[in-house]
């Protein structure tokens, strides 16, 4: 069994083994996936340590080049008119991919089917675009929460799961900043139109941001309403600065 299968559900039919994977320091994972066949989650051939081939890593949709406040396509690296004309509560916002096949499949994975070793790659990517920028990451990370019901049903939070993993590369602490005050309608079911709506005054943010440079992590961006209302949360507790890292952003459907 390849270890990528540690934590789905039918091999972990209890929470030890997953309480595990997530408390393993990163180089006994790394030592144990050398020692087991990897195949690559995606077309199935040798890939060596990794859960991605080469080849697969390579085709993946990549945002080439976007706006850098809600990293949605742009002509150049620049703030685009909406975000000129408008500016979202946060700053910067950092994706790198687009969320298109088969990055949908690989996060439907990792968030529905317990598949938590994809946090790695996805926490990859997103240190590496991080990392091409010239300014210096925030001085702390915040994962967007789940509401209380929806973490107990899933087991985990997803985006908890990829900040962790941020935090860690960049050498930035994870702080538990942001709580989530009511369990509204999942997005996905909804209109574009009615997802701020949805979040609105969904978050609650501590004093522990006052003061500070922060980053709010998750894992798909589509219309930008729930991060917006996670980050009006954080500037009203006082940070100075926040933006938005997620490993995939959606087009909107003119767009697509």
């Amino acid at each position: 069994m390849k270890l990528s299968n540690l934590s789905s559900a039918g091999f972990d039919s209890t929470t030890r083994v997953r309480a595990w994977m997530q408390q393993a320091p990163g180089s006994v994972l790394l030592a144990m996936r050398r020692l087991l066949p990897q195949t690559c989650t995606l077309c199935g051939i040798a890939s060596g340590d990794s859960l991605l081939c080469i080849s697969c890593s390579a085709a993946l949709p990549s945002l080439v080049c976007a706006c850098p406040v809600c990293a949605l396509p742009a002509p150049t690296w620049s703030a685009c008119g909406d975000c000129l004309a408008r500016p979202p509560p946060f700053s910067a916002a950092i994706a790198p991919w687009v969320y298109a096949f088969p990055i949908d499949r690989l996060v439907h994975a990792f968030k529905y089917g317990g598949r938590l070793a994809l946090a790695e790659p996805f926490a990859s990517a997103l240190v590496a675009a991080i990392e091409r920028r010239a300014r210096p990451p925030p001085d702390a990370l915040v994962a967007l929460p789940l509401s209380t019901a929806r973490q107990r049903d899933r087991g985990f939070n997803q985006a908890g799961e990829i900040a962790r993993r941020v935090a860690q590369a960049l050498g930035r602490p994870l702080v538990p900043g942001l709580a989530r005050t009511r369990d509204s309608p999942p997005q996905a079911a909804l209109a574009w139109a009615d997802r701020a709506r949805n979040v609105r005054g969904a978050f609650l943010a501590n004093r522990s941001l006052a003061g500070r440079r922060i980053a709010i992590v998750d894992d798909v961006m589509t219309t930008g309403a729930t991060l917006a209302a996670a980050a009006r949360a954080a500037r009203r507790a006082g940070a100075l600065e926040v933006e938005v890292w997620v490993v995939a952003r959606t087009l909107p459907p003119a767009a697509g």
